[in-house]
């Protein structure tokens, strides 16, 4: 017996997390049809999503794009593994668990690399990336995160870039949970590779992962790679030379959903309007979670609008999951801590959210600090 189509249910809870985050119906509803991976129609939806994350991620010519079957570390272990060669080296910049991850790919993938650590709670010092790269002529590459949603901290990318620029290394950005959602221009600050995923501020669905590249750069990776499904030169080869096609079955109904994606973020008015509804979202939360008596993990000034920490309060009785527990109830669902140095939880701020939900959060968090009741 065929199963009819039933209406898109609406979600039983808003997801404020750093992504997999909370869609639109219109993103949901592009889900629904089945397409041929080696027809023009779905292939030429694969070009238009190349150009389109192009043009957003910069207005400088020579840039490709090329997508990746996969979670966002897929593309970032892709990248590393296909563009630093036998005889390179790559500086990995770290203060959190994704800088952590890109130290375990190069470890995993006996990539010659070397790190520096600047600890969970500090933003990323170009000072000392520029120290180091003066000391190390070995260094062909740095790679680094743009937002470590360990903590919710945003890197000083602009800085950072001036000072591999001038160096004369490659610098590949990991920029997960911030393509799409914070206005940045690679192109004007000479980054090599970008690396973002469809399930972050573009507000797709899981299931590929990007990379956008210098092609100068990426011509010259081929036989690169030591994989054959994550080789980055030969998939973006093939997307080239067919149009759109991938080596292998590609996620065609999360692709069509992307596409989707980008046209609401189109008629939102570009990562600009974007950029300023998760200001507003992230700037409403503290403010009315600081009056509820919580305290922010980092400064504002490293902050990012994606995802803000939380120190857990200072009370015996505060347990996360139950406190998780409540809320989901009441439709939100939050994210534990991952930080190492200090016992905390943390509010994603991007997605289908808008401020009057985080009006919503704010008087159902008032409700349930139960730990306050005597």
């Amino acid at each position: 017996m065929t199963a009819k189509a039933q209406m898109i249910p609406d979600n039983p809870y808003l997801l404020l997390t750093p992504g997999p985050l909370s869609t639109s119906a219109g993103v949901r509803a592009a889900l629904l049809r089945d397409w041929c991976t080696w027809d023009d129609d779905y292939n030429n939806i694969v070009e238009s999503i190349r150009r389109q994350i192009v043009s957003l991620a910069t207005t400088e010519r020579g840039y490709t794009s090329v997508l990746m079957q996969g979670s966002g570390t897929f593309c970032v272990e892709a990248t590393l593994s296909s563009v630093i060669s036998k005889d390179e080296k790559v500086l990995v910049l770290s203060n959190g668990a994704y800088g952590q991850r890109i130290e375990e790919i190069c470890q995993r993938c006996r990539i010659n690399h070397c790190v520096l650590n600047f600890g969970e709670l500090h933003t990323v010092d170009p000072e000392v990336v520029k120290q180091t790269l003066l000391n190390d002529t070995s260094i062909s590459h740095v790679a680094v995160v743009h937002c470590e949603t360990t903590t919710g901290m945003l890197n000083p990318i602009e800085q950072i870039a001036n000072v591999v620029s001038q160096a004369k290394r490659q610098l590949i950005l990991d920029a997960m949970s911030s393509f799409g959602g914070i206005p940045l221009d690679i192109g004007k600050l000479s980054i090599d590779y970008l690396i973002s995923s469809a399930n972050k501020c573009i507000q797709g669905v899981p299931g590929f992962g990007f990379v956008i590249a210098k092609q100068s750069k990426l011509e010259k990776c081929e036989g690169n790679a030591q994989s054959l499904s994550l080789d980055l030169y030969d998939q973006w080869k093939t997307m080239e030379e067919g149009k759109g096609k991938w080596r292998f079955t590609s996620p065609t109904h999360v692709v069509r959903a992307f596409a989707h994606a980008l046209d609401e973020l189109s008629d939102e008015g570009g990562i600009p309007a974007r950029y300023e509804r998760y200001m507003s979202n992230q700037k409403k939360l503290v403010k009315g979670m600081q009056a509820l008596g919580f305290t922010p993990l980092l400064p504002m000034q490293d902050q990012s609008p994606i995802i803000t920490a939380f120190y857990n309060p200072d009370s015996s009785d505060f347990d996360f999951k139950t406190f998780y527990t409540r809320l989901k109830k009441q439709g939100f669902v939050i994210y534990p801590g991952k930080v190492s140095e200090a016992p905390c939880f943390r509010i994603g701020t991007i997605g289908e959210v808008f401020p009057m939900d985080i009006d919503r959060l704010l008087t159902i968090v008032s409700n349930n600090r139960y730990w306050l009741e005597k």
